[in-house]
């Protein structure tokens, strides 16, 4: 039986102004970033549903009982605050359940958390993300800086594998491609590390058993723009997304 995956975040909306002489107009465009990530889950074991961040705040669940009908939730480019205020809490103030406090304990039950980094993953641009000091960071692998934790790597840092007979590289052959950036996090003392950034030595991947569950983080991104087309395409990519929810559901390693 196929694995259920919530793959939650990973869009964003963009406002234009056009001026044209003396005359102007405005456009709003819709953007994802999780097309290769799915794409490279296509005819395996797990079956992905995306919701995004606009539908996120209505939509992601509300109560622990829907949270474990998943095997993996996923979290990419998703700030906590719109995980927080549900619409009926910030429009209507009205009590709703704290979806922070449920993933804890969603993980805490036996449940299974990725964290992709991004804008808004960790503590993410301007420290706006918000993780930092919230249920969902205590279950992480890694801690969150209190303050903006980008680094943006336009020259490309390089991956260093510091644990490669975790099974979550099994696979995964010769050199990796370089990153344009992730956050900066710290490693929890009770994750395992399996890779770092050379340039740095920041953690870049890192997993946590953590009560009955199991939690994993990336700190990069899972596509443009800190992954740049040549790490999206390479053959390694799929492999490792593959890995990575191997081990987040006890399931065999590799494909």
């Amino acid at each position: 039986m196929n694995k259920k995956v919530l793959l939650v975040g990973e869009s964003w909306e963009s406002s234009a102004t056009h001026v044209k002489g003396f005359d102007q107009f405005y456009s709003t465009t819709f953007h994802t970033g999780s097309t290769y990530f799915i794409d490279a889950l296509r005819d395996t074991n797990y079956d992905v549903t995306y919701m995004c961040a606009h539908q996120a705040a209505k939509e992601f669940p509300l109560s622990l009982e829907d949270m474990h009908k998943w095997d993996v939730i996923i979290l990419s480019d998703i700030g906590a605050n719109t995980l927080l205020l549900h619409p009926d809490t910030w429009l209507k103030s009205k009590r709703t359940a704290n979806r922070l406090t449920l993933i804890h304990d969603y993980v805490a039950g036996g449940g299974s958390l990725m964290m992709i980094g991004g804008y808004f993953s960790f503590q993410g641009i301007n420290g706006a993300a918000r993780y930092h000091r919230t249920p969902v960071e205590k279950v992480l692998p890694v801690q969150c800086l209190p303050y903006d934790d980008r680094v943006e790597a336009p020259e490309g840092h390089h991956v260093e594998i510091v644990n490669g007979d975790d099974p979550i590289l099994n696979g995964i052959n010769g050199d990796w491609p370089w990153l344009l950036g992730y956050n900066e996090v710290t490693l929890h003392p009770e994750a395992k590390l399996l890779a770092t950034l050379a340039e740095t030595g920041l953690p870049l991947l890192a997993t946590r058993e953590y009560q009955q569950g199991k939690t994993l983080a990336w700190t990069s991104d899972m596509a443009e723009h800190w992954l740049p087309e040549e790490f999206c395409n390479w053959e390694g990519y799929r492999q490792l997304w593959l890995n990575c929810l191997d081990w987040l559901t006890g399931e065999t390693y590799g494909d």
